[in-house]
């Protein structure tokens, strides 16, 4: 390996750590600033405390994640031009000004009303507070729709062409919607949802599972939990599509996702099987052993039973992307899929046995634990899917257009590590705060003291529960 090579791999891992820890932060923050939205409006609509008491204790936490992505985010777009220049140089046209839309119509608009969702409340009117939260959760989806336009652009680039080195833009709206984005957006922002209900399931769990403020996280909890029945096979119907879009503008992509290298069997049918698991061969031009399911991949990639799938022996061995990764990263991200639907479904069976009421929900203690558990398992899946997004694509940097190794930075090798140890040390920082800070929130419980918003700015004075409201709501009323 020469110099410029290990400066470019050096380049590459200090960028994938940069974006590994970048990405679990805006999900969270697209997903539950409109949770915090719609709670904001049942107490807007019911006046019932318990959703105030909630909103503005899942507020902190989103606070806490907002501040954590943004220091993350502006890292990440530095790097750009630090580890990626002739990239940056190259895709300007289209790639910068996308990520300057997101900066001005989504990042300063979010920025104008974050202040008044989180200091005006008993300062300004109800619905001019709903509206703000409103707004903010509106913002942090633009901001999603224009990040995943720019990637998803690199996956399918469309409405430009490559001229003088420089991506010359050719028709806006085909740019911009792209082949890859029509799925891959709506797939993110579901995957959002999906994980912010987790968030807010296992955070409540752990309350209910403590006995701490039973009746008002349980409500948290059950809207949650079969909130997920819809959003979890959403998901996989969205990922399906997503799928089949990289079948057929990404062939190589798909090819090495599912470890598959030859098109057809000896015999002239289409080697279609679905491998469970596998291991590539020393050649590379196979797999060294694999546990398969005839035809599968076949009804996942053309939804026919013997359909034809390109394998990777069809393509120039130079244009092979890496197999190892993609391919099981793609298998735990299905896995975290399914297992989150198991779990939904066993939150509606218990629903509909009674046995989420108040009073017997905290009797459910492996239900309360394995939904602690499925907080985490949303960040998971969000992981391996970006790793199978962005390895399968190698080894182009603008797919079919543009090679990684040309789009990196020309550094020296001990550049680039001091870049890789400082993101590395910077990116450690922000994640240790972020949690740090979860945990302070978590552990100190919401505020059910302090004087709660009336209609016209007037305080409704200290709450006290009332028991026999409490018992299914978690309300609480006036002193």
């Amino acid at each position: 390996m020469t110099t410029s090579d290990f400066s470019a791999f050096i380049s590459r891992l200090d960028f994938a750590w940069i974006t590994s820890f970048h990405i679990i932060y805006p999900p969270l923050t697209i997903g539950l600033a409109a949770m915090l939205f719609i709670a904001e409006w049942r107490w807007v609509a019911t006046e019932d405390p318990g959703w105030y008491r909630l909103c503005r204790f899942f507020e902190k936490l989103f606070v806490v994640n907002f501040g954590a992505g943004v220091a993350t985010g502006v890292t990440m777009e530095m790097a750009f031009g630090i580890l990626y220049g002739p990239f940056s140089q190259a895709a300007g046209p289209f790639f910068g000004q996308v990520l300057g839309y997101e900066t001005i119509t989504a990042f300063m608009y979010e920025a104008g009303f974050i202040g008044l969702m989180l200091f005006g409340w008993g300062k300004i009117s109800r619905g001019m507070h709903l509206f703000a939260t409103f707004n903010v959760a509106f913002a942090s989806a633009l901001s999603a729709f224009w990040i995943m336009d720019a990637n998803s652009w690199m996956q399918t680039p469309s409405g430009v062409e490559l001229k003088d080195g420089v991506f010359q833009i050719t028709d806006w709206t085909k740019a911009i919607l792209n082949p890859d984005f029509l799925y891959a957006m709506p797939h993110m922002v579901v995957a959002s949802i999906e994980l912010s209900l987790c968030f807010v399931a296992a955070v409540s769990a752990w309350y209910v599972l403590g006995g701490r403020h039973v009746a008002l996280f349980r409500r948290a909890l059950l809207w949650s939990v079969l909130t997920l029945i819809v959003v979890a096979p959403l998901q996989i119907w969205l990922g399906d599509g997503l799928g089949r879009t990289v079948a057929r503008d990404q062939p190589a992509a798909l090819a090495a996702i599912e470890g598959h290298y030859d098109t057809l069997t000896p015999s002239g049918r289409p080697n279609t099987g679905w491998h469970v698991v596998a291991w590539p061969n020393a050649k590379g031009d196979g797999t060294a052993w694999a546990i398969t399911i005839p035809h599968v991949l076949s009804l996942l990639e053309t939804h026919s039973w013997n359909g034809t799938v390109p394998g990777l022996n069809d393509f120039p061995k130079d244009q092979h992307p890496p197999v190892v990764i993609p391919f099981y990263a793609f298998r735990a991200m299905v896995a975290v899929g399914g297992l989150l639907f198991l779990v939904a479904l066993w939150a509606a069976w218990l629903a509909v046995r009674g046995r989420l009421s108040v009073a017997r929900i905290a009797s459910n203690r492996w239900f309360l634990r394995a939904l602690i558990v499925s907080g985490f398992l949303p960040y998971l899946a969000i992981w391996t899917g970006w790793w199978t997004r962005e390895i399968a694509r190698q080894p182009w940097i603008v797919y079919g257009l543009m090679r990684t190794r040309d789009g990196v930075s020309n550094m020296s090798a001990a550049t680039a590590i001091f870049w890789l140890v400082g993101f590395m040390l910077f990116e450690l920082m922000v994640w240790g705060g972020a949690w740090y800070f979860f945990a302070k929130v978590i552990r100190r419980g919401p505020d059910m003291d302090s004087p709660i918003p009336a209609p016209g700015n007037e305080s409704l004075g200290h709450l006290e529960t009332n028991p026999e409201e409490a018992e299914d709501s978690g309300y609480v009323r006036p002193v």
